[in-house]
């Protein structure tokens, strides 16, 4: 891995306010890592180069005449392939799409772009952000998967070729990728941020997410495209978009998170009998580092989920299969080569799904979300990123740790906080509750202080 240049976005943009560095020649930094690595990991569909140096040119120009848009201002970024980026194609993995030409930037995009972040290019998703693998490969060893849906976007992140990315995710597609690929990654609340420009899996469970090399790095993401909050005026949400269900609770827990402490809770219920023996004995290793006594302000304590927690994975596929269903299933009729196998049964699965059992799993969604509010804990709860360290190539791999905060709308940060002995990372996430991005990010920054973790990775 090249060494020459910044790896994460708070380093790129202190030389860049210090004038030690100009967007131009750390876009060219990242283009050269690109050039480098690109043809073994396979991160990106497209990339802009002519389009991305006139941007990095124009914003070199606006530092020489005194404009600084902040801390994105010049930072290289990728765009997962189901988001519109202004004449750029939006291939979602298809063949038929692979020319479709965007007119105009998602939402995400422009926000990023009034910020001043420089869009590279789109990198890789699975087809139509399902389960079917990708091209794209672990940067950490070739021979293993990188995750999915959002393949590319940690993939590139991990290697360097941008310094942030963004994702989507419906089950586990921005934090399974970012642990396989040992970067950082944000799962905001759901409906926090408009995805408008963004192809739906599933609407109620669709997320916006964001990959980078810090924890630090995410919260500049982060506030870039959804906003400040103001608590008082607002209720915690941006006035550019609309205001999401459930706001009256959210704000008064947010409010109340305020005042308190923010603590660590952990679960041995559910969860540990999934986890590889390699990921639970990193896990438990990375709790003993983070105990009371040695890490004081995050008091770490045991939950038990409620019991309904167990049907949680059965409603989360019903209406996941549903809700794809009525949006692909025309076109799965017309055009069924263009679908590989796993996005097509979710799609015929979706089609035998009963109005019944789709009332029932939303109302499971409704019930447990309502059970977790009631608990008056002030906490995020510590759970491992994925099962294990990334599997082969043939699968993208196991979301069983991710889906239940997609299927509730929780926000997650994940970190690396270990490697296996063949160099393989391992992570885990913290959830907290609805539009306590804030409060986790903070949290999240503290814990990596406790990772001794290694340097990035080398494609071989």
């Amino acid at each position: 891995m090249p060494t020459d240049g910044p790896r994460t976005i708070t380093a790129a943009a202190d030389l860049i306010r210090r004038g030690e560095l100009t967007p131009s020649d750390l876009l060219e930094q990242c283009l050269a890592r690109i050039d480098r690595y690109e043809e073994r990991v396979r991160a990106w569909v497209v990339v802009d180069r002519a389009g991305a140096r006139e941007q990095a040119e124009r914003l070199t120009a606006e530092l020489m005449a005194g404009t600084n848009r902040g801390p994105l201002h010049g930072i290289p970024v990728g765009v997962k392939d189901i988001i519109d980026v202004f004449d750029l194609p939006t291939g979602c993995g298809s063949k038929l799409w692979a020319n479709s030409v965007a007119r105009k930037d998602a939402t995400c995009v422009a926000r990023l772009r009034q910020a001043g972040a420089v869009i590279v290019g789109k990198t890789v998703t699975t087809p139509f952000a399902f389960l079917d693998p990708p091209p794209t490969r672990n940067p950490w060893n070739l021979g293993r998967t990188p995750g999915g849906s959002s393949s590319g976007s940690a993939a590139a992140v991990a290697c360097g070729m941008v310094l942030g990315a963004l994702g989507t995710q419906t089950g586990g597609s921005v934090t399974r990728p970012a642990s396989y690929c040992g970067v950082c990654s944000l799962k905001p609340t759901w409906d926090r941020i408009k995805l408008d420009g963004v192809l739906p899996l599933a609407p109620s469970l669709d997320h916006l997410g964001f990959m980078a090399n810090s924890v630090q790095d995410l919260g500049l993401l982060y506030r870039a495209v959804a906003g400040e909050m103001d608590y008082a005026k607002y209720g915690g949400i941006d006035v550019r978009d609309p205001l999401p269900n459930g706001l009256n609770w959210g704000v008064a827990r947010v409010r109340r998170k305020n005042n308190t402490h923010l603590g660590l809770q952990l679960t041995n219920d559910f969860f540990p009998d999934r986890a590889d023996p390699v990921m639970a004995e990193a896990f438990r290793r990375f709790v003993d580092r983070i105990a009371p006594e040695e890490f004081k302000g995050l008091p770490v304590t045991e939950v038990v989920l409620p019991p309904a927690f167990a049907s949680i994975t059965t409603a989360h596929r019903t209406v996941m299969a549903s809700e794809a269903a009525a949006f692909h299933a025309e076109r799965l009729a017309r055009h069924p080569d263009d679908y590989p196998p796993r996005i097509s049964g979710l799609v015929r699965d979706g089609l035998a799904v009963s109005g019944a059992a789709y009332k029932q799993a939303r109302d499971l969604q409704h019930d447990l979300f309502f059970e977790l509010s009631q608990r008056d804990i002030p906490c995020a709860l510590m759970i491992p990123a994925a099962p294990g360290p990334a599997p082969g190539p043939e699968t993208t791999g196991d979301a069983v740790f991710n889906s239940p905060w997609s299927f509730l709308g929780l926000p997650t940060v994940s970190f690396p906080i270990a490697r296996t002995t063949d160099g393989l990372p391992l992570a885990v996430q913290l959830v907290g509750e609805k539009f306590t991005e804030a409060e986790l990010l903070r949290a999240a920054g503290e814990l990596t202080g406790r990772v001794q973790y290694g340097s990035p990775p080398v494609p071989l």
